[in-house]
């Protein structure tokens, strides 16, 4: 028999405060944006892997401080200065390492912003030693600024984030489903969303609960012919 289709809706990753998981791997960090407006010299850099949930804080932050947010490698076809005439969070920031234009275009933006007295918020995934800018200027104001670090989420952050995923979709899921996903799926904020979204669609096609094989199966852990 035919699967069932489901109605694809469109999904999006919340980003609100609310949803917001709370550790001991993210807790400092968002201890220093609830400091906001106080931060030190008026800016604050945010570090972690990927998936540790610098994407959303920086959210959290632009909501409560009306901030741009900026990809890095966007800034230097930016307007300069209409960004600083308010709070900036420029994100990724080691992506434009070596990429003179861009770093210029940086400084002149963290010169303006803090200028016309807004805050500004900076990220990427290594502490700034390790972002590899070239700029002297540059590099020596960022190497200034207070810092945050984010750690990547543990079992029992995912575990709780996967349960209330489940949980916001009407699914009860079964301790031995988490454990399972918990042992397979990639260590993000970002693919325990994705992956409930997956899992949910799959349910709904199939006409089926949310079962440890079903789960294999979206995992593309299936074994053959099952």
């Amino acid at each position: 028999m035919a699967e069932q289709l489901g109605f694809d809706l469109p999904s999006r990753t919340a980003l609100g405060r609310d949803a917001f998981f709370v550790a001991p791997s993210n807790a400092m960090a968002l201890a220093m944006i609830d400091t906001w407006p106080n931060w030190a010299g008026g800016k604050l850099v945010l570090t972690g892997p990927t998936g540790a949930g610098k994407t959303h804080l920086t959210h959290v932050w632009a909501t409560v401080s009306n901030a741009t947010i900026i990809k890095a490698a966007d800034v230097q076809e930016a307007d300069i200065p209409t960004l600083a005439q308010g709070p900036v969070a420029v994100e990724d920031i080691p992506t434009i390492a070596g990429n003179s234009e861009a770093e210029t275009a940086l400084f002149h933006l963290h010169n303006m912003t803090l200028a016309e007295g807004h805050t500004l918020l900076l990220t990427g995934t290594p502490p700034v030693a390790g972002w590899g800018l070239h700029l002297p200027d540059l590099m020596s104001r960022l190497q200034g600024t207070s810092a945050a670090a984010l750690e990547a989420p543990d079992d029992a952050l995912l575990a709780a984030l996967l349960v209330k995923l489940l949980a916001d979709r009407q699914l009860m899921p079964k301790p031995a489903l988490i454990t399972y996903l918990l042992g397979r799926m990639d260590r993000s904020f970002a693919a325990a969303i994705d992956l409930v979204a997956r899992l949910d669609a799959a349910s709904l096609a199939r006409k089926k609960p949310i079962t440890i094989k079903l789960a294999a199966a979206v995992l593309d852990k299936a074994p053959p012919n099952t």
